[in-house]
């Protein structure tokens, strides 16, 4: 008998595409795609369960097809504008204590996999310069998607103390990006102008989404020799960017304001429905995170394909090319660096000649 796994958030981009992966794997025999939500999207094979998360009814969805690998991809920041925040909060929170409290009483479920973010660890001016899985923030995050992650973690804590026979992989992301990305970050950088907090060129970190699917993947399969599938992880590619260097690599220009008015501004446009421009992003874009992913290589034994660098560039050739493209910013540098030395030249030429005129004169 293969292996029967559930995914919860199937109607999102990443769900979805993540339940057309999981079907390639020759240990898995069955995939249920779940979500309150009917996919635009193709789910190949799998069977698609109509349920809410926040419903009881999940822990029938469980017993009736027999699950033994529930992997939780419903923990999203998405929302938008208008009043759908609160009902993805409710299925952040209320969902996962619910799905959760089901896994609990089944007998089959033996592996948990759970998708959460780096954002757990906050954005702050004390904030060390890397964080690892262990280290404790200076302040927890109070609002958003941040806040969300952070409890529905404590949850997950509490469910594999309780059921210490289910193997639970946490995954910390950080920011994912990619061709398809669908998050609030990428709409920030989709702008055709970016503000940015005066004073400040945060570090960042990315993972690409290709990379968050085969470690999904390697989180629900069995463990490799030398490898474990369970604790807690963080998962972006190797390096960093200042927030600088993406907008020249995005050809995009920068507007920088002093925090209370970008705060003003994100608020406004959040309002009217141009991005998500949340505070929990604002502290982010003032004080940038990066983590330290040793345990993903050294223990879940998972390289990512892409650099953080890559990974933005991929994003970034998706995106089309701004109002400053990179090539034509780069030879408008070179023209007027050439022309600075050709005053100089000229500059320093006439001073020899009139330091010679001076010369001769006084002979």
């Amino acid at each position: 008998m293969g292996k029967v796994v559930l995914v919860t958030g199937a109607a999102r981009q990443l769900g979805g595409r993540f339940v057309r992966r999981i079907q390639r794997d020759p240990e898995v025999e069955r995939v249920i795609a779940v979500d309150a939500n009917t996919p635009p999207h193709r789910l190949g094979s799998a069977e698609f369960v109509r349920t809410d998360i926040r419903q009881s009814a999940i822990a029938r969805v469980l017993a009736e097809y027999a699950v033994d690998t529930v992997v939780h991809l419903a923990v999203t920041g998405g929302g938008g504008a208008g009043g759908a925040g609160s009902a993805v909060k409710e299925t952040n929170v209320i969902g996962t204590m619910q799905l959760l409290g089901a896994c609990q009483k089944s007998p089959t479920v033996r592996r948990l996999v759970v998708k959460s973010s780096t954002s757990v660890y906050g954005a702050a001016p004390r904030d060390p310069a890397v964080f690892s899985e262990t280290t404790q923030p200076k302040s927890l995050p109070a609002l958003g998607f941040a806040k969300d992650a952070v409890e529905v973690e404590g949850y997950v804590r509490g469910f594999a103390r309780r059921r210490p026979d289910v193997a639970v992989c946490v995954l910390r992301f950080a920011n994912i990006l990619g061709p398809f990305a669908d998050s609030a970050l990428a709409e920030y950088f989709s702008m055709p102008v970016m503000p940015t907090v005066l004073g400040y060129d945060p570090r960042l970190q990315f993972v690409h989404e290709d990379d968050v699917l085969d470690v999904l993947r390697l989180a629900a399969g069995e463990p490799r020799r030398g490898t474990l599938n369970s604790g807690t992880f963080n998962i972006a590619g190797d390096g960093v960017l200042l927030l600088s260097q993406c907008s020249r690599r995005l050809g995009r220009p920068t507007i920088a304001l002093p925090l209370p008015a970008l705060t003003w501004v994100g608020s406004a446009l959040k309002a009217v429905g141009v991005t998500d421009f949340s505070p929990e992003q604002t502290r982010l874009l003032t004080h940038g995170r990066v983590v330290e992913t040793s345990q993903m290589r050294e223990v879940l034994g998972f390289k990512p394909m892409y650099t953080t660098a890559e990974t933005f560039a991929d994003f970034a050739r998706s995106r089309g090319n701004g109002l400053l493209p990179p090539e034509r910013a780069a030879r408008a540098v070179d023209r007027v660096a050439g022309a600075l030395k050709v005053d100089v030249a000229v500059a320093g030429t006439g001073s020899g000649a009139g330091s010679a005129a001076e010369e001769g004169a006084q002979r």
